[in-house]
């Protein structure tokens, strides 16, 4: 009984904010003149209606669930990294660049070195606003903000520069395919990317609560000046943190690359970085949790195109109850109030940011 009450304290107010905002948006369906029925109807047939459905909400969720548990990572440490976007574009053009340039090489080397070039990418684009916070108390929140620009305009740059398709063929921005031994595949209808991100949350929950460097990340996020008080080096665990935040970003743009892509094209990686803020949320900051709340946003993703045709309604619906999902999950309180239930002492809140100060 007391399992089940702890699991239901975890899901609650993320399920109550998924059903909140499907409600809201079966308002806006109906006012906008289409039937909310068909919509979701040709949703559920576009995410889960067969075997490439599937396979598709999946290679949807797989980037999510890598910079969902980026920013939960970040989250659990007192950091907000907003970044995850920044991060995870630096390991999707650097795994492009590995599976293009390198030729001749098995796949079992192949594929796993893209994929780790392009996690190094990330990590070490991460480790910048880790930096910057511990030696300068520069606010990881501004710094990793300003940071996705630089992201944005150099692979672009790079995309539309040395490293640009120079086929006959090609006239837009973007690198040439990668090997196919640099290629991720699938194992019947799911995607070897998708199985690679959940042994990734299995790992970090791993860390974070059977580790000792997991238990000074949270007593971090909980305290610094505890953590300080109690021993620990502060500024180099903000530092790792931030790293491994970025490396698993950068996993996320590296799967995308070699999963789904087969290149690095600007615009094809677009918020993805960004709705890891609404997975890390809508999952409770749990590195578990992270999963089904990407498949969820997933399947919303892979459906959309689907609903878009069945009733006839404008696709950026689906980006409205994403942003209402994420509403009610930040504005927990109208959550709290509508199933009565106050939050229980010793609960653990997300902690969003420790300030502008040094560690």
């Amino acid at each position: 009984m007391k399992i089940l009450k702890q699991i239901w304290n975890m899901i609650s107010i993320p399920l109550v904010a998924v059903i909140l905002a499907v409600f809201i948006g079966t308002i806006i369906i109906f006012i906008s003149g289409s039937s909310p029925i068909q919509a979701y109807y040709g949703m559920l047939r576009g995410s889960l209606g067969g075997l490439d459905s599937i396979t598709r909400t999946l290679e949807k969720a797989t980037p999510l669930i890598f910079s969902g548990l980026a920013v939960a990572i970040g989250f659990k440490a007192g950091l907000f990294n907003i970044g995850a976007q920044g991060q995870l574009l630096f390991g999707a053009i650097t795994s492009a660049a590995v599976g293009f340039m390198i030729k001749g090489l098995p796949w079992f080397i192949h594929a796993p070195l893209a994929l780790l070039a392009g996690g190094l990418a990330g990590a070490l684009y991460g480790a910048i606003p880790g930096i910057l916070k511990t030696t300068t108390g520069a606010h990881e929140v501004i710094t990793t903000i300003m940071l996705n620009y630089v992201a944005i305009n150099f692979t672009d740059y790079l995309a539309d520069g040395p490293w640009k398709d120079r086929s006959l063929s090609n006239v837009v921005a973007r690198t040439p395919e990668i090997e196919l031994s640099a290629k991720i595949g699938t194992i019947g209808p799911i995607p070897i990317g998708f199985i690679i991100a959940v042994i990734a949350g299995v790992i970090i929950w791993w860390l974070l609560w059977r580790t000792t460097w997991g238990y000074q990340i949270r007593t971090v996020g909980l305290n610094p000046n505890a953590a300080r008080y109690a021993g620990m080096r502060v500024s180099m665990v903000v530092i790792l943190t931030m790293v491994f935040s970025g490396l698993l970003a950068g996993l996320g743009g590296a799967v995308e690359t070699q999963g789904v892509v087969g290149r690095y094209q600007p615009g094809f990686n677009v918020g993805l970085g960004f709705d890891g803020i609404t997975v890390a949320l809508l999952g409770k900051t749990h590195p578990l949790g992270a999963i089904p709340a990407a498949v969820l946003l997933g399947a919303i993703k892979a459906g959309s195109s689907e609903m878009q045709f069945e009733s006839g309604i404008a696709k950026e619906i689906t980006d409205v109850i994403q942003a209402l999902i994420l509403f009610f999950i930040a504005a927990d309180m109208i959550v709290r109030w509508i199933i009565r239930r106050r939050v229980e002492e010793g609960a653990e809140k997300v902690v969003l940011s420790t300030g502008w100060g040094k560690h």
